[in-house]
């Protein structure tokens, strides 16, 4: 590891580059225009195919701590050495103890040797740890906060809060010295958790609109009624089961077989095989292209060809959901009309009728009949874009929402370039 200014703060994240964590990296680089000194400290290696333009500008040095310890034993057992000469060591330890009585696993062994090599190697060349994620990178930047003797704080997002359990969100809360989030659900939750509610900030992600400019082209006035000009629906994220893609094609299987439409899917995850048998034993699959995990400049020029976009998000089984997805916001910053739920943050973004539709999680039926509205109604799908983009520039850009996180790191206030 290279000598560091004092000044820098380490922010600790899951994997870096990720391709489904852009609202990070553009955050990364938002405060690094605001002159703060930043050290990546990831817990993971990346595995995407490719990086987004944003990561390519961020300059913030990067350093891997051994995702699992076994792979870098040398490198582990020198940090537990010297870790014992660090002036936190003592409650580190008991509180790494008090935890491992909670949640005796290997994950919970791991997080504390990743942060005894963080500690150990970070000493003296950086002055605050911030988590990306309330979950484990939360668990590693509380334990070497404790043994560096510096401050911590954490940005929560979505699966991180609802997945953890109460007694560590408490301990968390009120070890950090403050907490942000993303939606005002999120905020509300975690401010009934902690002993000072006033650690708990909200800021929403907002959206860097110089990377996504207003699009000057026409939209088409596909109406789904000739079959050489289908309309195309458009859907960005993961194949995960809180994404809701079961639900949404079932929606498309219920449309009127008289309409013509394709659908494109764009990204990458765990269910992505049985949405794709799924698609096939509804038969939707000649009406469907899976294009997998794309850079952002692809994925830009989708939502100008699209003509909809679709996210179904609901909560999930075991608790997981969305906070505020960004897709969301990319969509409609190019005046593509949208469909979406009514959970977490996304009915704070959008006014049902006025910035897009949304229908109840997992009703399929309406799915379908908003969708058939959509398809069908050219004229409804240009408003709808209109008022969203106009919505999205004006409340929720990036520049404006990263001033309340700057503020907490000391940073002045700039205006937006």
């Amino acid at each position: 590891m290279s000598i560091m200014s004092p000044d820098r703060v380490a922010f600790v994240v899951k994997g870096y580059p990720r391709l489904s964590e852009t609202f990070i990296a553009q955050e990364i680089h938002a405060l690094e225009r605001r002159g703060l000194e930043i050290l990546i400290v990831s817990l993971r290696r990346p595995t995407d195919p490719a990086i987004h333009p944003v990561h390519a500008e961020i300059r913030s040095e990067v350093v891997y701590l051994p995702e699992y310890l076994h792979e870098q034993p040398r490198r582990v057992v020198r940090a537990a050495i010297r870790a014992r000469r660090l002036p936190g060591y003592a409650d580190a330890r008991k509180a790494w103890l008090h935890d491992l009585r909670r949640d005796a696993s290997r994950n919970r062994a791991r997080r504390f040797g990743q942060a005894l090599v963080l500690a150990s190697e970070l000493q003296g060349k950086v002055r605050h740890l911030h988590a990306h994620f309330f979950h484990t990178p939360a668990s590693v930047a509380r334990y070497a906060s404790i043994l560096l003797k510096i401050p911590w704080s954490c940005s929560a997002h979505a699966k991180d809060i609802w997945l953890t359990p109460e007694w560590e969100k408490r301990q968390k809360l009120a070890a950090c010295a403050w907490l942000t989030t993303c939606t005002r659900g999120n905020a509300t939750h975690l401010r009934a958790l902690a002993a000072d509610p006033s650690v708990v900030k909200l800021n929403y992600h907002g959206l860097d609109v110089h990377r996504f400019p207003p699009f000057a082209g026409e939209r088409q006035s596909r109406d789904g009624g000739d079959a050489n000009r289908p309309v195309v629906i458009l859907s960005v994220g993961r194949a995960v089961a809180k994404k809701g893609y079961d639900d949404l094609l079932r929606a498309l299987h219920r449309l009127a077989p008289t309409l013509h439409w394709e659908f494109r899917h764009i990204g990458d995850g765990e269910d992505l095989g049985a949405l794709q048998q799924l698609a096939e034993r509804l038969q939707l699959a000649s009406r469907i292209r899976w294009l997998g995990a794309l850079p952002q400049q692809e994925i830009l020029q989708w939502y100008r060809r699209a003509d909809v976009f679709a996210l179904a998000c609901r909560i999930s089984a075991d608790g997981d959901r969305d906070g505020l997805p960004n897709v969301l916001l990319e969509a409609m910053s190019q005046r593509l009309a949208v469909l979406s739920t009514r959970i977490s943050g996304i009915p704070e973004l959008i006014e049902h009728g006025v910035h897009g539709l949304t229908v109840a999680q997992r009703d399929v039926a309406g799915l379908a009949a908003e969708l058939q509205c959509l398809i069908t109604d050219p004229g409804l799908r240009a408003r709808l874009g209109e008022t969203g983009a106009t919505r999205v520039r004006t409340q929720f850009a990036l520049e404006t929402h990263i001033d309340g996180i700057a503020a907490q790191f000391g940073l002045e206030q700039v205006s937006a370039a």
